[in-house]
């Protein structure tokens, strides 16, 4: 019998940048379609420890990495924004060869409890057209599509829909 996959969430601080570094560019490289930075953008020039480091350490930004059986493959952050009730989602990926492990749902759920404990009533995230199985994970996290207007994504062509989820306030 075969123990079932075992998924640990991870906190990152701005230390842990080479493992975020890892998985951001892995993810870039892998499913381009599906963020508004391209891998271009993190290399070369823009492949610097001090900008990793920023990302991370971002004033109230969370990060977190999923391990499966102890390897990371996977990553998502949350970001408050300028509604203080309302926390965003973003950064989210999972590798090829990790999905179908509960690893999604983990790190979603992740992002859910840190948006809770900084008092947001409201999780929100955009996720491109076309992007089927992430827009399957979230419907089926609780996510529903706002009814705002599909927005451009940065590439000024490809469009993205955001989803909104209610939050219980931490007590």
């Amino acid at each position: 019998m075969h123990d079932p996959d075992v998924v640990e969430i991870r906190e990152l601080s701005a230390d842990d940048w080479k493992v975020w570094r890892e998985l951001r560019l892995a993810a870039l490289a892998e499913a381009p379609y599906a963020f508004g930075t391209r891998l271009a953008d993190w290399q070369g020039e823009g492949d610097r420890e001090e900008r990793w480091r920023q990302r991370l350490g971002a004033p109230g930004s969370y990060h977190v990495v999923a391990l499966l059986d102890g390897r990371p493959v996977g990553i998502a952050g949350g970001i408050p924004t300028a509604d203080e009730d309302v926390a965003e989602l973003i950064a989210m990926w999972v590798a090829p060869d990790a999905r179908g492990h509960g690893v999604g749902d983990r790190l979603v759920a992740a992002v859910q409890r840190w948006a809770s404990r900084v008092g947001a009533t409201q999780l929100r995230l955009s996720v491109a057209e076309g992007n089927d199985a992430a827009r399957a994970l979230y419907e089926r996290c609780g996510f529903r599509l706002t009814g705002e207007p599909p927005g451009r994504m940065p590439d000024g062509v490809r469009r993205e829909h955001v989803l909104a989820k209610a939050l219980d306030a931490a007590p």
